[in-house]
């Protein structure tokens, strides 16, 4: 995977973090989209990401992670084969559907399933802001329901001028696809 050519500023991290703790909304490079996020346990952010995407609550959001640590509270109920799986896949572009077992997540986040879309992430940036605010973030790509997806930070600006709160530089990782999609409990994949 290409990294991004310089690491994220102490400033763009700190405004990054204070945004999201603030309860703002942000735009920022992953390993083959641009993508939105926010605290997902904070109602009004979650809200705001679906609006800007014009995309329905059912369908649910994807979380990100910086480690395995900041999602073990999801893996810990699972049995140890399920958690096995999940780990075998991370860090990389892979998304694990696990059971909210404990309904740990906001149902806005989760949209009409038991389960929870959540990868850990090697993209240097997706890492760097997850460690920063202290937990998995919202990850849903950058881009209004029905539009190709964000892959440049003109783009973003061209979907959201002056509607988010914050634009994370970076660059996006080398994969051309988004992430692939696995079904913990199925071992089936979904994309």
């Amino acid at each position: 995977m290409k990294s991004p050519q310089q690491p994220l500023s102490d400033w763009h991290l700190h405004c990054a973090r204070r945004t999201v703790l603030g309860g703002g909304v942000i735009a920022y490079p992953t390993e083959a989209v641009w993508g939105l996020g926010c605290d997902p346990w904070d109602q009004d952010a979650v809200e705001r990401v679906l609006s800007l995407k014009q995309r329905p609550m059912e369908k649910g959001l994807i979380l990100v992670a910086a480690s395995v640590d900041q999602i073990r509270f999801l893996l810990d109920p699972l049995p140890k084969e399920q958690q096995r799986q999940a780990m075998s896949h991370w860090p990389g572009p892979v998304t694990c559907l696990l059971p909210d077992i404990r309904k740990q997540i906001p149902q806005q986040v989760r949209g009409h399933h038991s389960s929870i879309a959540v990868r850990v992430s090697d993209h240097p940036v997706v890492r760097a802001l997850c460690e920063a605010v202290g937990f998995p973030l919202v990850s849903t790509s950058c881009n209004p329901a029905g539009r190709q997806p964000a892959r440049s930070s003109w783009q973003v600006r061209r979907y959201f001028e002056g509607q988010l709160d914050w634009l994370v530089p970076g660059e996006l990782g080398g994969n051309r696809q988004p992430s692939r999609i696995i079904d913990i409990v199925s071992g089936k994949q979904l994309r």
